[in-house]
């Protein structure tokens, strides 16, 4: 797929769907591609951590990447994008990875993998990614980390 950034007035850059512009948010996911995801979100995007805060704005959502990059090594397979009213979009996917450093609240990181189901719900306005809300059993990837 050509490369895809965010539009803006309804522009959807020759005709994206919000399905091709969700899939080429995971694919830049897939691919270490920080700025490439960041370049699909509205500059105000809304992003709502699973089981935690809800952030604001474009620059933080990247310092969210920059800390997920350093504590985790993930990739996304299976990954099944779906649309409900223009705008509406929601994902789910099998998220493998590594859990590399630990994060801040939770426990030691000793290079522990997981493999986790997750899913994701996104409003789209412009031709951009205005909100992100993610969602995975944080139980579930505790026990595979070995948490007491």
């Amino acid at each position: 797929m050509a490369e895809i950034r965010a539009g803006g007035e309804g522009c959807y850059n020759g005709g994206v769907t919000d399905i091709e512009l969700v899939t080429a948010y995971y694919a830049a996911f897939n691919r270490g591609d920080w700025d490439g995801m960041c370049a699909l979100l509205a500059e105000d995007v809304v992003h709502d951590l699973n089981q935690g805060a809800r952030e604001t704005g474009r620059a933080t959502f990247r310092a969210f990447l920059d800390r997920m990059n350093r504590n985790y090594r993930e990739q996304l397979r299976d990954v099944a994008v779906m649309s409900g009213p223009p705008g509406r979009v929601a994902a789910e996917y099998v998220v493998e990875g590594q859990y590399l450093a630990t994060d801040e609240g939770l426990p030691p990181a000793t290079g522990q993998r997981y493999t986790l189901p997750g899913g994701a719900f996104f409003e789209i306005t412009g031709g951009a990614i205005r909100r992100v809300t993610n969602y995975y059993n944080l139980q579930a990837w505790l026990a595979q980390v070995g948490a007491k």
